[in-house]
């Protein structure tokens, strides 16, 4: 089991704010012997003694809690040698009283900390399994890619992606679940095992969709929500055959992917929409793969709507598309750095939805010179 002492170092950190929080419980039991010292004794300033301990308890582990209070009740009686009649006994026990409370509520609080780390340890662990960390390269292909929950405390949610090198050539998926919680988390992971094997079994992209699409319609009949009677999903497939010098796109109803080429970013809208998963049979299942050059040095940045639709405090959009006009770095993980510092700069630190991306770039010969390869 988990020390007191462990889970108070672990608390979630809102940096300096939260370290200065900690020390409001002895701030007020500084300020109230100051004022009861330095006041009439008709204020009885002293009477407030027991809310410090009751403070405490919101933050504070068991023991420093008791010691707070018993400092309180020691401070109680030194005033009583200075202040008669200031009711010390009524006092006195109303700190112990709220001081025994307080320590059993910092108690039940630690036992619900331990047990809500336990269950962040196995978020983190099915984070890692579900978003796995995807290769840095593969071929001539740099990838990075960039998770943020939209609550600090969250670790996994309904955005989901991946990339794979298949015999086809690299293969590329990110999506979105429609809903949040767990249903949504078990929809993505569906998705995302289907796709690992459809990847390398399936010579083209639409052969991958329709193993998706069936994928979620079985995943849907099987976990049925209350509230949400069917999951569907947004998706956008990515093919980029060996040699890499075009890249196949079939968009599912997903935001469109941007791409940076010779100096000038494209939004890749699809040619003819494609349903999103699980609703091909409300809509149809036509799906079309849009082709387009990928030539060496070339980025290409795919996302979840969480990022198009973060708003600033005025209800503005993110403007993505501007925003990737103005950037000029060649590496995607620089390109990833900057998206998440302008998106937290840009919402205020508040994101309204859980954000996914993924970076690419053509790598040029000059850089597999200086990697030593020939991809």
């Amino acid at each position: 089991m988990i020390s007191s002492a462990r889970l108070w170092r672990r608390r979630p950190a809102y940096s300096g704010r939260w370290e200065a929080a900690r020390l409001s419980p002895l701030v007020l039991t500084v300020l109230i012997a100051g004022l009861a010292f330095s006041t009439p004794r008709e204020i009885a300033f002293s009477r407030l003694l027991p809310a410090a301990p009751a403070l405490a308890a919101a933050m504070w582990p068991v023991f420093p809690t008791v010691v707070l209070g018993a400092f309180c009740f020691l401070l109680m009686i030194v005033l009583s040698f200075f202040h008669t009649d200031l009711g010390t006994q009524y006092t006195s026990a109303a700190i112990i009283a709220v001081t025994l409370a307080a320590a059993y509520g910092s108690h039940v609080r630690h036992q619900r900390e331990e047990t809500l780390f336990q269950v962040r340890l196995v978020a983190d662990a099915a984070q890692k399994v579900l978003l796995r960390p995807l290769p840095r390269r593969i071929e001539g292909i740099e990838i990075e890619s960039l998770y943020l929950a939209a609550q600090e405390q969250a670790r996994i949610g309904g955005d989901f992606y991946e990339a794979i090198g298949t015999p086809h050539g690299v293969r590329l998926l990110i999506g979105d679940v429609r809903g949040k919680g767990l249903s949504a988390v078990g929809a993505a992971s569906a998705v995302i095992s289907c796709f690992r094997e459809a990847a390398y079994d399936e010579p083209d992209l639409r052969g991958i969709v329709h193993r998706l699409e069936t994928t979620v319609t079985r995943h849907s009949a099987a976990f049925p929500v209350q509230d949400q009677p069917e999951h569907f999903a947004t998706a956008l497939l990515a093919e980029i055959p060996h040699g890499g010098d075009r890249l196949l796109i079939l968009n599912c109803g997903h935001p469109p992917p941007l791409i940076a080429h010779c100096g000038k970013v494209r939004i890749l809208e699809p040619a003819l929409p494609s349903p999103p998963l699980n609703l091909a049979a409300l809509i149809g299942d036509r799906y079309w793969v849009d082709i387009v050059p990928f030539t060496p040095g070339d980025q290409l940045l795919l996302y979840t709507d969480g990022v198009s639709e973060t708003r600033d405090h005025t209800g503005r959009f993110f403007p993505l598309p501007d925003w990737m006009r103005r950037q000029d770095t060649e590496h995607p993980r620089e390109l990833l750095d900057r998206l998440h510092a302008d998106l937290l700069r840009h919402s205020g630190g508040r994101l309204g939805d859980d954000i996914a991306a993924v970076a690419l770039r053509h790598t040029t010969a000059q850089d597999r010179e200086a990697l030593g390869t020939d991809d």
